[in-house]
């Protein structure tokens, strides 16, 4: 532990029914204690009846030894434990124990909370937009999950490398290329375009017209193809044309990560292009090793693990028969490069599920080649799909994806106006300001909520609601807080630990306690609904002792006490939000 890491209860409470247990049962020692929260007690442990049938014993005579070893040694933070029905053990925290969490939090700087990811240096793979292309509804997921695990670990103490494994090579660059040379005319970069237009969106459409041209035009095809080669040969002016293509569109794709409140910077940016060079010594080092071998002119990995419905090997194709490499050969690139040469530890995919089956073959045969050994941990943080009112793949009315920044924008708008019928004194540009952290946490908190491994459905007004479980409820009971503490004398968040608890303090309490916990525990599963479920049940908590026990009308000693839970609580959902990647506003 480090020296601003405070223990919590549930964990304390494991430690002494761990030892009691170990005592009565030593040939069992080191078994689960199975200690929960419980509306019978503050924690409940049903240790004695996953352990009896092991021991031989009645689950009840089991549960009464461990009482007995408990009260015989002593079981502080514990001040009170009985047993109910079969063998259950309901176990009560001393008042002045859950005060002493409190004030112990509320004076750490980090919330008592561990780094128990310090030393483990974490490559995150996320967001991967095309280059001059629109960013859509696809890349919402990835973009605002791989975020999210990237702020928890980095706050849980990881050496987090972004990686934005962008779209910027391939054949269509060279028609794309050769179509603006021809018509130097047409506006495309940021600086020459009108107000509200996006680089990737000029690009977008001048792309769709380069097709159509390539498509109708044979001249203009062969001279695409021209183009194609002198950019794989690095010819110098292509080359420099399609440099400046990639930073018009990371341009636009930062205007949508800056909307967002998202980390990626153009840094964080490896795309296809930076593996073009190791691609002939994946394949290889490959050959070498007698892992890829040549089939109908390709060479291709046959799995030792999937078959296809033909009881066939599946095949990851690492080089084409025209000598070309696709993603299968890249991706495997990515992986020793992030091994050998950025030595990381571990290593996220945060992809669609849909991938699941490229992801399996590409991590075997990176085992197979030695580049992934045991001491390296890797994840496919895989995740479903943004539906729309019908229950499909969102789309507009015309079957088009839909344009991520048109998406923000509709969530931002219902948020004004949500916030706007409840009547407010705010300056238009303060509800600007409070739409746009509004909208914006309602899509993410939306997405984040969401087991990630599941669809869910995009229905913004259920997003923009102040009641329920949304990224609204959540910031508005921030402010809630915050506007008590506004009131408040500064007298400081002392706490006198000599205070009996009212039951709705004691609730919030433990919700609080368990904060770090939560933390570890989206980190070791990388399921971040898990915190939005802490925090929505913290919000409740707080709700529920905001109406059960007044703060600042209390007398003086009371009132201390409760402006320090009143300080916690606001504390944990802003770190909370933010780890998240949402705005924790203190006034909406």
């Amino acid at each position: 532990m480090n020296e601003h890491e405070v223990r919590s209860l549930i964990c304390q409470v494991e430690t002494i029914v761990s030892g009691a247990i170990d005592r009565v049962l030593p040939e069992l020692a080191g078994a689960d204690p199975v200690v929960r929260r419980s509306e019978h007690a503050d924690f409940q442990s049903n240790a004695a009846l996953a352990l009896a049938k092991r021991a031989r014993v009645k689950p009840a005579d089991l549960a009464t030894a461990v009482v007995d070893a408990l009260r015989t040694d002593g079981a502080a933070p514990v001040n009170e434990v009985t047993i109910s029905g079969p063998g259950f053990l309901n176990l009560a925290i001393a008042d002045t124990a859950i005060w002493a969490q409190v004030a112990a939090r509320l004076a750490s700087p980090r919330l008592g909370i561990g780094t128990p990811e310090q030393g483990r240096r974490t490559v995150i793979d996320y967001s991967a937009p095309n280059i001059a292309k629109e960013m859509h509804v696809g890349h919402l997921r990835t973009t605002i999950i791989g975020d999210a695990l990237a702020r928890l670990l980095g706050f849980l103490g990881a050496e987090v490398i972004r990686q934005n494994h962008v779209g910027d090579w391939g054949t269509q660059f060279g028609m794309l290329i050769q179509y603006l040379d021809e018509h130097p005319e047409l506006a495309w970069q940021h600086d020459h375009l009108a107000e509200g237009t996006s680089t990737v969106s000029a690009l977008d459409g001048l792309y769709r017209a380069a097709r159509a041209e390539f498509e109708a035009q044979p001249a203009f095809a062969d001279r695409a193809r021209a183009r194609v080669v002198a950019l794989q040969a690095g010819d110098p002016a292509t080359i420099a044309r399609w440099r400046e293509i990639v930073a018009e569109s990371e341009f636009a794709f930062r205007e949508i990560y800056d909307r967002l409140g998202v980390l990626l910077e153009p840094e964080d940016s490896a795309g296809e292009s930076f593996y073009n060079d190791r691609l002939p010594d994946i394949v290889a080092e490959l050959t070498a090793a007698g892992i890829a071998v040549e089939s109908d002119g390709a060479l291709v990995v046959y799995s030792q693990e999937v078959t296809g419905p033909d009881d066939n090997p599946v095949t990851l194709m690492v080089r084409k028969k025209d000598g070309g490499y696709g993603y299968d050969t890249t991706d495997l690139a990515t992986i020793r490069y992030r091994v050998r040469e950025l030595k990381a530890d571990r290593l996220l995919y945060v992809v669609d599920a849909r991938q699941a089956l490229h992801f399996r073959l590409i991590f075997e045969a990176a085992r197979r080649a030695g580049w992934l050994t045991d001491t390296v941990d890797i994840t496919h943080v895989a995740f479903g799909t943004v539906l729309g009112p019908d229950g499909r793949p969102f789309k507009t009315r015309s079957g088009d994806t839909v344009k991520l920044m048109d998406l923000l924008d509709a969530a931002v708008d219902k948020a004004r106006a949500t916030v706007a019928e409840r009547g407010h004194d705010l300056a238009d540009d303060e509800l600007n300001r409070i739409a746009g952290q509004a909208g914006i946490g309602a899509v993410k908190y939306a997405d984040l909520s969401t087991n990630r491994t599941k669809d869910y459905l995009f229905d913004v007004d259920r997003m923009v609601s102040f009641a329920g479980n949304t990224g609204v409820y959540l910031q508005y009971a921030h402010t809630r807080i915050c506007s008590i503490l506004r009131k408040a004398p500064d007298t400081g968040a002392e706490v006198d630990p000599t205070l009996p608890l009212h039951p709705a303090e004691r609730a919030l309490a433990l919700e609080l306690d368990t904060f770090g916990d939560v933390l570890v525990e989206v980190g070791q599963l990388l399921e971040p609904h898990r915190l939005c479920g802490h925090l929505y049940e913290l919000a409740k908590a707080f709700t529920d002792f905001y109406e059960a026990c007044p703060v600042l009308p209390a007398d003086p000693p009371v009132r201390a006490n409760r402006l320090a839970l009143c300080h916690l609580a606001a504390r944990t959902l802003s770190q909370g939000l933010n780890l998240l990647g949402i705005a924790a506003p203190e006034r909406m």
